[in-house]
């Protein structure tokens, strides 16, 4: 396996040969946290925003899913049913769809396809667990700063100087969404950064030009790259 990616072809071609394909315009749902879950879905191209609503009444996003992901997977085998995120375009998308009933018959009739599916599914989960435990552990920053090591690892653009782009625009209220806190918090916590030479930013895109800073900050446990990533 590449370190910098996760395969399975497999469970793939089932969704492009038997699913169907939609066009998903941007900032359009493809389903709704508390829906009935009926459909799995496999992004074909464009990326997706994962977010679930908080007690707070805050949205903690999840996730940005891009290409080869598939989302919508938790209710596979699962006796709950309902959608527990909500999933929104954040650009034109194309996503292949396919039922659930039809993935989970797949699946029973054909063990290379269903270890295959037990790898999607651990690393997903190995995906949120290492999120949550920075959260649990080091609280605000530890979401933000594991956000930024995460969108490094995911669209990073590595410099001569050993700084490190994030070649992805996001605004301080979207950071602010991946650790459920406010758009000032967020702000405080960027700019002292940038005062500790630790980052820079214009126009929402943002350089980091201490990476160790952030990965000591969180005791960072040297996960694979294919696990640290925001998608």
């Amino acid at each position: 396996m590449d370190e910098n990616t996760f395969s399975s072809t497999g469970i793939y071609s089932l969704f492009e040969q038997f699913g169907s394909i939609n066009k998903i315009e941007k900032d359009q749902p493809i389903f709704h946290e508390g829906e009935r879950s009926e459909d799995v879905y496999y992004i074909q191209s464009g990326s997706v925003r994962i977010t679930k609503d908080t007690e707070s009444g805050r949205i903690l996003t999840l996730k940005i899913a891009g290409p080869q992901n598939i989302i919508g997977e938790t209710t596979v085998f699962c006796d709950v049913v309902y959608h527990s995120v909500s999933a929104n375009a954040i650009e034109p998308t194309y996503v292949f769809t396919l039922s659930r009933a039809q993935l989970e018959n797949f699946l029973k009739t054909s063990p290379e396809l269903l270890m295959e599916w037990m790898k999607v599914i651990q690393v997903n989960n190995l995906k949120n667990e290492t999120r949550f435990r920075d959260l649990l552990l080091h609280g605000k920053k530890g979401a933000l700063f594991s956000t930024l090591i995460r969108l490094c690892n995911t669209y990073g653009i590595q410099q001569e100087d050993g700084s490190i782009i994030i070649n992805y625009y996001l605004t301080n209220q979207e950071l602010a969404n991946f650790c459920a806190t406010s758009r000032e918090v967020v702000n405080r916590m960027l700019n002292d950064m940038k005062k500790s030479g630790v980052v820079t930013f214009s126009k929402g895109i943002i350089t980091i030009h201490n990476i160790q800073y952030l990965r000591k900050e969180i005791e960072c446990e040297n996960c694979p790259l294919y696990i640290c990533r925001i998608d």
